[in-house]
């Protein structure tokens, strides 16, 4: 799934914008996606267009970035700022941040300000002569929206040219994400990081040239599929005819095997089932869509408990009465309730008492950014409800 955002328009809120008109159900979303998406729509839809300087930048974009790729971005030995990456006769040079393990640098990142664009030669040059400076794998060069990845594939300890990957999160998708995860800190191994560029340099080249081909095969590619069906000689106006019929032939095969996957996934979604047991009609609640700002609450919550708690394991649950956030869908396992009654305005968080499950404790909000005041009573809650064990493993769902 793409996701592109909208640039923002004048005289809207878009610190409350709803996260899944961008980005996923959030029962099912990729979970770094969703972090990530999380802090970068707050800081670039609300405050973007005044962020100008390198120094804003960096703190409004990269060290949220960092933070959540897993390193920690107040271990100096970790994240080292502004790392020295002088050159014989060449002083005084440094590096944005270096992230390191045991000692040396993993990753250099040299970050410039969001109106700056990264095409420039001289912030290119500046990123290689850093690169050649030090035992960094991994060079990354930012504006803090577009990030581009480079190593050394073509010659060793000399950065090269050409990016192997960059993520853009004005436009980016799940196979990007994927990518992107290989970079964090559980994830990343300097050691397979050749392998991993050349396969992406190799991959974005196959696809550019299949792309070319599609749209403008070359006289090449023709006279290949010339040699295949025409016994005839291959003269230029038995080309040019064959362009159009060549264009005309992908284009229909491509929209075969499309049309081919959606019979197969209307028919897989039409075999009988077995009948559903009677059941009694009241006693089921007909499950409702979450409000904009519930499903920003929800993301809001899950983002406070990601260090007590595997944030898979956080599931809602939305009943006519009350948004209902919880463990693995479990009844018994609720963290919170939040009421927006809508013609009132009125807000409210309210979270069960760890000891007498008759009480609450119920506390008014304005707005959705309020929710992080109670965000250690949140976290003592999930502490309670899972025996104060971090796992990863969920409980088996109720259905609920």
């Amino acid at each position: 799934m793409a996701v592109k955002l909208k640039e923002p328009q004048q005289g809207r809120n878009w610190f409350f914008l709803p996260l899944t008109q961008f980005v996923f159900d959030p029962q099912t979303g990729n979970e770094l996606l969703v972090k990530l998406s999380l802090y970068f729509y707050k800081f670039f839809l609300y405050w973007g267009h005044s962020v100008s300087l390198e120094e804003a930048t960096k703190a409004a974009f990269v060290m949220p970035f960092i933070r959540d790729w897993g390193y920690d971005v107040f271990d100096p030995t970790e994240v080292i700022p502004e790392y020295t990456a002088d050159l014989p006769g060449l002083k005084g040079e440094k590096v944005d941040y270096a992230i390191c393990k045991d000692g040396k640098p993993i990753i250099l990142i040299e970050c410039k300000s969001c109106k700056e664009n990264l095409d420039q030669a001289k912030h290119n040059s500046q990123l290689h002569r850093y690169y050649h400076a030090t035992d960094s794998e991994l060079g990354i060069l930012t504006n803090g929206i577009l990030y581009r990845f480079y190593t050394d594939t073509d010659k060793d300890n000399v950065m090269d040219d050409r990016p192997f990957f960059e993520f853009n999160f004005l436009n980016f998708d799940d196979s990007a994400v994927t990518e992107l995860k290989r970079f964090s800190k559980n994830n990343f191994n300097p050691n397979e990081l050749g392998n991993i560029a050349r396969n992406l340099l190799y991959t974005r080249g196959i696809k550019s040239v299949i792309s070319e081909q599609l749209n403008n095969p070359s006289p090449d590619f023709v006279k290949f599929f010339i040699g295949q069906v025409y016994s005839g000689k291959a003269t230029q106006s038995v080309v040019e005819k064959f362009t159009e019929l060549t264009k005309t032939s992908l284009k229909e095969y491509i929209n075969d095997k499309i049309t081919e996957r959606l019979k197969d996934a209307i028919n897989k979604g039409t075999e009988a089932a077995p009948a559903p047991l009677p059941v009694e009609q009241s006693s089921i609640e007909e499950p409702l869509a979450p409000s904009a700002e519930e499903t920003e609450s929800f993301y809001i919550v899950k983002s406070i408990l990601g260090q007590v708690v595997d944030t898979a394991r956080i599931k809602f649950k939305k009943n006519k009465s009350n948004f209902i956030i919880n463990i693995d869908g479990k009844t018994g396992k609720v963290i919170c309730r939040l009421n927006f009654n809508e013609k009132s305005g009125k807000k409210e968080i309210i979270i069960p008492d760890n000891l007498d499950s008759t009480k609450n404790s119920t506390n008014q909000i304005t707005n959705l950014d309020e929710i992080y005041g109670v965000a250690e009573f949140l976290k003592s809650r999930v502490r309670y409800l899972t025996d104060n064990s971090y796992t990863a493993q969920p409980e088996q769902s109720e259905i609920i």
